[in-house]
């Protein structure tokens, strides 16, 4: 195969009409085909079946003196608080067990600042002229949507293979009305970025001009290996507090991709004094959680050890579908010089980079031919992506027969564009 920037205009009009003849025989097929959303698969889900069984008898229900079936604890489960303190690495008395989204939690925290204003805020940040929140990118869409919604400013940091560009970072944090930053410190979405332990200690060693700056560091992939070992992270609360940064960092995780997406538990970490000032405003609006679900999630995780075997099976499931996307990448694309991609070890994306000026073309044609995407500048601050060429593909959810189908038309389409972009 021969690149396409390298081809005569005759060689590209004649690869163009074959391309276009494969396109329009998958068009015929009708498909409905999904890579979206990073959902874990039926497969996934079927295996853990077992943990709505570890709750049978009323003396099951009980956990350190407390009856999980009754109203209370709003911060959680003292046994649910020690499960995700070692998950963590952690302190239990740090963590704050919720519901079953950890958006949620992150919503709230950021919620709370707006109505309330937090430990070191002068005023409520709805009372504030300006807000500013840094948005490394590509990044987790929901993140921007939320401080979107609030009406902060949002200003897009570079990404690079250590994670956010820390000069620019720590230029912006100057600014009192930057009051936080999105962080998926490991396998982050969509890029698979791993933070370097420089680009760690530089966050957790920051000096934000405002005293309430939210370090929002969501470890939504920390045990989510789908290739080797498992990767170990440094606790980002211990070392902000070494930087006399305890209270800035809001750590979230939970077990979504783990057990149950729609039916998991999550966590938020924070210093203990975040927590003795955030918790009784929170008790206002819930006396608690379900904290039948955290023990059921207790009695069957167990521990890290024991959670860690677990993913290993989830890895077994997910391996082969990432290999059939990056495979096929390799394959049709990587010879024509029109795309490039990054090969992560976890998490639950792939991030591909298109032509410049062709992502929301290719997409398009994605969704004529019957595979449905995330957005073309989906990863991106309200969703203008300025080159048009992030676009995030999902492997997880479809089987890998339907996947291989869907990464055959994801392929010809990134192509037409292409071919179109260079003119035919």
């Amino acid at each position: 195969m021969m690149k396409y920037t390298e081809m005569t205009a005759r060689q590209r009009q004649a690869e163009y009409d074959a391309v276009l003849a494969d396109y329009e025989k998958q068009k015929a097929l009708g498909l409905k085909l999904n890579m979206a959303r990073g959902k874990p698969s039926t497969e996934q889900l079927n295996m853990v079946m077992d943990m709505c069984s570890v709750l049978v008898k009323p003396e099951d229900f009980v956990s350190d003196g407390i009856d999980s079936r009754n109203y209370g604890n709003v911060d959680g489960l003292p046994a649910a608080k020690a499960l995700f303190a070692d998950i963590l690495g952690c302190k239990p008395e740090q963590c704050f067990v919720g519901g079953n989204a950890s958006l949620q939690l992150m919503y709230d925290a950021i919620s709370k600042a707006y109505t309330h204003g937090l430990l070191h805020s002068e005023k409520p940040w709805s009372k504030l002229e300006k807000v500013k929140w840094l948005c490394p990118a590509p990044g987790y869409d929901r993140h921007f949507k939320v401080t979107q919604t609030f009406g902060a400013e949002l200003i897009t940091v570079p990404m690079t293979a250590d994670g956010p560009d820390m000069d620019r970072v720590e230029e912006l944090i100057q600014d009192p009305a930057v009051k936080g930053m999105w962080n998926v410190p490991k396998y982050s979405n969509p890029e698979g970025v791993v933070y370097s332990d420089e680009t760690i200690r530089r966050i957790a060693s920051m000096k934000p001009a405002a005293p309430d700056f939210m370090l929002m560091w969501d470890n939504a992939y920390c045990i989510h290996e789908f290739e080797g070992d498992f990767v170990p992270f440094a606790d980002i609360l211990s070392l902000c507090a070494e930087y006399g940064n305890a209270d800035m960092v809001y750590e979230f995780a939970s077990t979504s991709k783990v057990t149950f997406p729609g039916a998991g538990v999550s966590v938020m970490a924070t210093s203990e004094a975040n927590l003795a000032y955030l918790k009784p405003i929170i008790n206002i609006q819930t006396i608690g959680y379900d904290k039948i679900n955290q023990l059921r999630h207790v009695k069957y995780l167990k521990n890290k050890e024991h959670t860690l075997a677990l993913m290993q099976r989830h890895a077994a499931i997910l391996r082969p579908k990432f290999h059939t996307v990056l495979d096929a990448l390799d394959r049709e694309i990587a010879p024509l010089g029109i795309g490039t991609w990054k090969r992560p070890m976890g998490g639950y994306f792939v991030s591909y980079d298109a032509m410049p000026g062709t992502a929301k073309r290719a997409l398009a044609l994605c969704k004529e031919a019957g595979v449905t995407m995330t957005g073309a500048g989906a990863t991106f601050p309200y969703g203008e992506d300025p080159r048009d060429s992030n676009i995030r593909i999902a492997p997880s959810l479809p089987p890998v027969e339907e996947l291989q189908q869907a990464i055959a038309i994801f392929c010809i389409c990134v192509k037409l564009a292409a071919l179109e972009k260079l003119g035919v």
